[in-house]
C-alpha cells in the first residue's frame, strides 16, 4: 500500500495519536523525579574500621593489612586504597563501572564478617556504598538563647525527627550538634577514703540499683501475671538515696559520698549556625527520590503540623538542595523558550508565513512532551542532564520540521500552487523521506557509542546522550507523519504560491551565493587552498585551550574543610574558628553558614581540630561564586594563619568523593622508608605552593595529636595487689567516666554517669598522682605501678593496593587544569626533589579527567566510523562518502577556535560537543548531496549544472535551519540561568560548528564534489538512496 494514501487515510488517527502523545507527556512531565544529577551507581564501597585507640602502625598491621589482603581477593577489585590513624581505618575499594554494586556490597560484607573472629577482639566494622545521595537534601539549624543544647537536642530528636521521617522520599534523618543529658555523680574522693570505698563500688551500686528484669509468671485463679523485679531510681532524689554499703555503724547512701547534678553528657564537637551554638537537623533523600517533592514535602509538613517550639527557639533552613534543582530547571526551561522563540522569529523572517512558522515551531513541544513519556518508561526524570540534552536537542528538533516544511511548499510551488491537495503534499513528502531517513540516521548514529559510555562521563553524561537520541527519534517520526498532515489541514494555494524571491532579505542571499559558487566551482582547487588558514587557526586555537574535567557551575553555596595543628584542644579551636566566623559575616554575598567541629557535614566524626563550614550565598545579584571563594580564602590565610583549609564547591566535593579524590591535583609519592615519605611529600608540598593558581596545597602527612602513654608495670601491679587490666578500668573510670545505668525519662533515656571530680584530671600531674583503691582497700598512686610518657601523634598511614604512600593535593584557582598539570609535572622533574626510592604517580581529578578523555576519543573515532559507513551504505561511492566526511571533520576543528576565543576549556561536555557535530554536519551535507543526486537522476542536469541547482535549492533550508540552530542554542551558549553552564561548553561546540557548517556544505561540498566526480558520470549509477522502490 502506498504510504502516502495510507497516511491520508488515517491522518485524523495519526493526529489524534500524536496531540494523545503530548498530553501524555505533559502529565508524565509533572509525576517525574527532579533531581540535580542522574541516577548513578558509582562503583566505590568504603570500609570503615574501629579498634580502640590502638597507635597507627600497630593499627596497621593488625588491622588494616589483613582487612586489605581479604577485600583485594574479591573478584572485580581494581584499586584498594587504605587509610590508618590511631585507632580507626578506612579501606576504600574501587571496582569497573560495569559492575553489579549490590552483589559487590554482598562480597564485601562477607569478606568483612570472615574475618572479623581474626581481628583484635572489639573491632567495629561498617560497610557503606558511595552514591550522590550521601550529603542532606534540605537541613535545618535551631538555634535558642535561653534554651539549653541538651533541650534544643530533644525538641529534634523527639519531635521534629519522628514528624519529618514520614515524607514520602526520605530516607534518614540525622540530628547533629547539641548535648545529651544525664545525671553525673561526682564522687569525693576524700569522703570515699574514709568510708574505705572506691569508684568501682559506687558504678556497681547504681547498676544494681536499677536493674530490671522478668521474675517469671504467676497464676492467679482465671489471670496470669508477670511479675517484673526492678529498683529503678529516675530523679536525682532517689538516685542520692541509693545504697552503696551497710554495716553495723550504719548505711551509706551514694548522696554521703556523691554529688549527684544534672549535666551534658561529654562529647568533643561544636556545632554552630550563623554564629550561635545549634542544632542541625539533616534530612537525606533515597536513591531516585525527588529531591524537590522532598524539599516541599518538609515544608509542608513542618507547617501542617504547626510544631509548638518554645517561643525563643528558632527553626530556621540553612541548606536547601531543591533550590539548586529548581533554578537549574528553570534556567534550562527559559534557555528552551528563548532558543524557540528565536528560532520561530528567523522562520518568519525567511518563510513570511505564520502558519508554515507555527507547524515547524510546534513540533518542539510536542517532541519535548513525547520524550518525557520515553524518560518515565525509562525510569529516568529531570535532571540537569535530561533537561540539558532537551535544552541542546531543540536547534536539531526544528531542523526535521524545517526542511519537511520548506520540501513540501517549494515542490508544491514549482508544481503549480493553485493545484494544491493532499496528494501532491504527500508525494513531496514521501519523495523526502529517505534523504530525511538518512540525514537523520547520521545524527542519531552519533549517540550509539555515547550510550556505551563508562566512568563519571557514562555516570552523567549517559542521560544527556540517551535523552537527546530520544528526542531526535521523536522528532523524526512527528516530522514524516504528522508534519505533511499539518501542512494538508492548515495549509492552502496561497500559502504555497508565495515566491521566495520577493522579499528583501532572501533573494540577495541567494544572488550573492549563487556568484560565489559559480567562481568556486569553475576553479575548486582555489578555495581548497583557501582551506589551509583555517586547518592552521584550528591547530593554532588546539594548542591555546585549556582543558578541564567538568564544567564548572555557581551552586550557590560552597564548603570550607579546615584542620588546625594536630593535638589542638576543642577550645582553642573554636576560639580560631570564632575569627573565620567573622571573616564570613563581614562577607557582603553570604546568607547564611553552619559550621561544625569534630564533625562532618555528610555525616561521621573526625578530630576535634577538624570539621567544615557550609556557605550559603544569597540569591540575585552578588559576586560570582569564584570571586566570593577567593576573597574568603585570601582573608582567612593573612588573618588566621593557625587553620589550614580547602574551598570547594559541595558537589564538585560529592563528585570527588564519589570517585575517590575531590581534588584537581594529586601527587602519589610511594615509598617503603617512612621517613624518605614524609621528607618527600613536604618538599613536593611545598614545589606545588610555587606554581601559579595551585591553592589549598596539603602535604598529605597528617598526624594525630600528643598521646601520654601509660604503660602499666606488671610486677609493680602485682605488689599492689592489681593488674595491668584493673590498672586500665580504673583509668578509663576516672577519665571518662562510668554510665553505669540508663533511666527512663519518656521518651529517651538517661545515663548516669559516676565520675571522679575534674580537679582530679584536668593535666597530666594531676594523672600521675591519681590515687587508685586496691581491692584490699589500700589507695596508691598511679605511678608507682605505671610510667607516663609524652609522646607525638603519628601520621595517618596511607596504602594504595598494598604499597605505602603518602598524597600531596592541591585545588587550582584562575587556570585551566591542563596547563596547570603541565606545571606540576615540570616541578615534578626537578632533582632532588624525591628521596632514595621514591617515585610518583599523578592521581585526582586530573586522572578522572584523562579517563574520560581516551573514553571520548574512543567515542569520537567510533562515530566517525560509524557515519563514514553510514555515508558508503547511502551512496556506496567512496570519493562522495570521503567529501562528506571531511565536512564535520572541518567543522570539528573550527570548534576549538570558538572554545579558545570564547575562553571556554575543553572538557566533556565540550568533547561531547564536538562529537555530535560530526552527525549534525553530516545530517546537512546529505540534504545537499540528495537534492544533487535528484537533480541529476529526475533533471538529467549535467554535474556543473546540478551542483550549482542544487545549492540554490538548499540554500534556503539550510540557512533556515543552521541559524534557527544556533539561536535555540544560544541562551545555554550565553549560561542563561543556573543550571545553564553545565551544559555551556556543548552549545558553544555545537554553534561554533554550526556557523562553519554552511560555508561547508554549500561551498566547500560542491566544490570537493566537483573534483572528485568525473563531469561524463553516468546516470545509471544512481545511489540506492534514491533507487526507486
Amino acid at each position: 500500500m502506498n504510504l502516502g494514501l495510507w497516511m491520508q487515510r488515517h491522518r485524523r488517527s495519526i493526529l489524534f495519536l500524536v496531540a494523545l502523545l503530548a498530553l501524555a507527556g505533559v502529565a508524565s512531565a509533572l509525576r517525574l523525579p527532579i533531581t540535580l544529577f542522574p541516577k548513578a551507581e558509582f562503583p566505590r564501597v568504603v570500609v570503615s574500621l574501629d579498634a580502640g585507640d590502638r597507635p597507627a602502625d600497630q593499627m596497621a598491621m593488625l588491622v588494616t593489612r589483613p582487612m586489605e589482603e581479604a577485600l583485594r581477593r574479591i573478584p572485580g577489585v581494581q584499586d584498594v586504597h587504605a587509610t590508618t590513624s590511631r585507632g580507626s581505618a578506612e579501606v576504600a575499594l574501587n571496582f569497573d563501572w560495569n559492575a553489579n554494586m549490590v552483589e559487590v556490597a554482598l562480597q564485601v560484607n562477607a569478606a568483612v564478617a570472615q574475618l572479623l573472629p581474626a581481628l583484635p577482639a572489639g573491632t567495629r566494622t561498617s560497610v557503606r556504598r558511595m552514591d550522590p545521595t550521601k550529603l542532606p537534601v534540605i537541613a535545618y539549624s535551631l538555634t535558642s538563647t535561653s534554651e539549653s543544647l541538651a533541650q534544643l537536642h530533644d525538641l529534634a530528636q523527639y519531635q521534629l525527627r519522628p514528624l519529618l521521617a514520614s515524607v514520602p522520599g526520605v530516607a534518614r534523618i540525622e540530628v547533629q550538634g547539641g548535648a545529651q543529658e544525664e545525671y553525673r555523680v561526682t564522687a569525693d574522693p576524700a569522703r570515699l577514703a574514709a568510708r574505705g570505698l572506691a569508684l568501682a563500688d559506687l558504678a556497681r551500686a547504681v547498676t544494681a540499683a536499677n536493674a530490671i528484669s522478668a521474675a517469671g509468671r504467676l497464676e492467679d485463679h482465671y489471670k496470669l501475671y508477670l511479675v517484673v523485679a526492678h529498683g529503678a531510681t529516675v530523679t536525682p532524689e532517689q538516685i542520692r538515696r541509693i545504697v552503696v554499703a551497710a554495716s553495723p555503724q550504719g548505711v551509706v547512701h551514694l548522696g554521703d559520698v556523691a554529688e549527684v547534678a544534672r549535666a551534658a553528657a561529654p562529647q568533643w564537637i561544636r556545632v554552630t549556625a550563623d554564629g550561635k551554638d545549634a542544632v542541625l537537623l539533616n534530612i537525606y533523600q533515597q536513591p531516585g527520590s525527588n529531591s524537590v517533592a522532598i524539599a516541599q514535602g518538609i515544608r509542608d509538613q513542618l507547617a501542617a503540623a504547626n510544631v509548638s517550639l518554645p517561643k525563643d527557639v528558632t527553626l530556621a533552613n540553612w541548606y536547601d538542595q531543591s533550590e539548586l534543582v529548581t533554578a537549574s530547571a528553570a534556567g534550562v526551561r527559559d534557555a528552551i523558550l528563548i532558543g524557540v522563540l528565536l528560532a520561530a522569529l528567523t522562520l518568519l523572517v525567511f518563510l513570511r508565513n505564520w502558519k508554515i512558522t507555527l507547524i515547524a515551531v510546534a513540533v518542539v513541544p510536542t517532541v519535548m512532551a513525547a520524550t518525557s513519556v520515553l524518560l518515565g518508561v525509562l525510569h529516568m526524570g529531570f535532571n540537569i542532564m535530561t533537561l540539558g540534552g532537551m535544552a541542546a536537542a531543540v536547534g536539531l528538533i526544528i531542523d526535521d520540521a524545517i526542511v519537511m516544511v520548506e520540501q513540501i511548499v517549494r515542490r508544491v510551488r514549482e508544481g503549480g500552487a493553485e493545484r494544491f491537495d493532499g496528494g501532491r503534499v504527500m508525494a513531496a513528502a514521501l519523495e523526502f523521506m529517505r534523504p530525511l531517513a538518512g540525514s537523520s540516521a547520521a545524527t542519531i548514529i552519533i549517540f550509539v557509542p555515547l550510550a556505551f559510555l563508562t566512568g563519571v562521563t557514562g555516570a552523567f553524561f549517559k542521560a544527556l546522550s540517551i535523552t537527546m537520541a530520544s528526542a531526535l527519534v521523536i522528532s523524526f517520526l512527528i516530522a514524516l507523519l504528522a508534519v505533511p498532515l499539518l501542512c494538508d489541514q492548515l495549509l492552502g494555494a496561497r500559502d504555497a504560491a508565495q515566491d521566495e524571491e520577493k522579499g528583501w532579505l532572501f533573494p540577495r542571499l541567494r544572488r550573492a551565493y549563487l556568484r560565489l559558487l559559480q567562481g568556486v566551482l569553475a576553479r575548486p582547487w582555489w578555495l581548497l587552498a583557501g582551506l589551509v588558514p583555517l586547518v592552521l587557526v584550528s591547530g593554532l586555537a588546539y594548542g591555546r585551550v585549556g582543558s578541564g574535567f567538568m564544567p564548572a557551575m555557581d551552586e550557590g553555596g560552597f564548603v570550607i574543610d579546615y584542620r588546625t595543628p594536630p593535638g589542638t584542644s576543642l577550645t582553642e579551636t573554636d576560639r580560631l574558628l570564632r575569627q573565620i566566623e567573622a571573616i564570613v559575616r563581614a562577607n557582603p554575598n553570604v546568607h547564611t553558614y553552619s559550621r561544625r567541629t569534630g564533625l562532618q557535614l555528610g555525616g561521621g566524626l573526625t578530630e576535634a581540630n577538624q570539621g567544615d563550614f557550609f556557605i550559603r550565598l544569597k540569591s540575585g545579584p552578588r559576586e560570582p561564586i569564584d570571586q566570593v571563594m577567593d576573597e574568603m580564602r585570601a582573608r582567612v590565610e593573612h588573618e588566621v594563619p593557625g587553620v589550614d583549609i580547602e574551598m570547594m564547591q559541595l558537589m564538585e566535593d560529592v563528585i570527588g568523593d564519589l570517585t575517590a579524590v575531590p581534588q584537581p591535583i594529586q601527587v602519589k609519592i610511594f615509598s617503603d622508608d617512612p621517613e624518605v615519605l614524609y621528607a618527600s611529600a613536604r618538599r613536593v608540598a611545598d614545589a606545588l605552593g610555587k606554581v601559579a593558581g595551585v591553592v589549598d596545597v596539603r602535604d598529605g602527612i597528617n598526624p594525630a595529636g600528643d598521646a601520654i602513654d601509660i604503660r602499666v608495670q606488671p610486677e609493680r601491679a602485682a605488689l599492689e595487689g592489681v593488674d595491668p587490666a584493673w590498672v586500665a578500668q580504673a583509668l578509663s573510670d576516672a577519665l571518662s567516666g562510668n554510665v553505669a545505668a540508663q533511666v527512663q525519662q519518656a521518651p529517651r533515656m538517661i545515663g548516669v554517669r559516676v565520675w571522679t571530680p575534674a580537679s582530679t584530671r584536668d593535666n597530666d600531674t594531676a594523672l600521675r598522682t591519681l590515687l587508685l583503691r586496691a581491692p584490699d582497700g589500700h589507695l596508691f598512686p598511679l605511678e608507682r605501678v605505671a610510667t607516663l610518657t609524652a609522646v607525638s601523634g603519628q601520621p595517618q598511614i596511607e596504602s594504595e593496593n598494598l604499597k605505602r604512600m603518602v598524597a600531596v593535593t592541591g585545588r587550582i584557582s584562575g587556570r585551566d587544569l591542563g596547563s596547570t598539570i603541565a606545571d606540576v609535572k615540570q616541578v615534578l622533574r626537578q632533582p632532588g626533589l624525591l628521596g632514595a626510592g621514591a617515585y610518583t604517580a599523578l592521581g585526582g581529578l586530573y586522572q578522572q579527567q584523562q579517563i574520560a578523555f581516551q573514553g571520548l576519543m574512543v567515542v569520537f573515532a567510533a562515530a566517525v566510523a560509524l557515519v563514514f559507513a553510514l555515508l558508503l551504505f547511502l551512496y556506496e561511492r567512496f570519493r562522495i562518502a570521503a567529501a562528506v566526511l571531511l565536512m564535520p571533520l572541518l567543522a570539528v576543528g573550527a570548534v576549538f577556535i570558538g572554545l579558545w576565543v570564547t575562553g571556554i576549556e575543553l572538557n566533556i561536555t565540550s568533547m561531547m560537543g564536538m562529537t555530535m557535530i560530526v552527525g549534525i554536519v553530516t545530517e546537512v551535507a546529505i540534504f545537499y548531496v540528495s537534492e544533487y543526486f535528484l537533480l541529476r537522476e529526475h533533471e538529467g542536469m549535467a554535474l556543473h549544472e546540478a551542483l550549482l541547482a542544487a545549492g540554490a535549492n538548499r540554500l534556503r533550508p539550510i540557512a533556515m535551519t543552521t541559524i534557527a540552530a544556533i539561536l535555540a542554542l544560544l541562551p545555554l551558549a550565553l549560561a542563561i540561568g543556573q543550571g545553564s553552564a553545565m551544559q555551556q561548553p556543548l552549545a558553544v561546540a555545537i554553534i561554533t560548528g554550526l556557523i562553519v557548517q554552511m560555508p561547508l556544505v554549500l561551498v566547500v561540498l560542491p566544490a570537493l564534489m566537483r573534483l572528485a566526480l568525473p563531469s561524463h558520470e553516468s546516470l545509471e549509477s544512481t545511489p540506492p538512496l534514491l533507487e526507486k522502490s
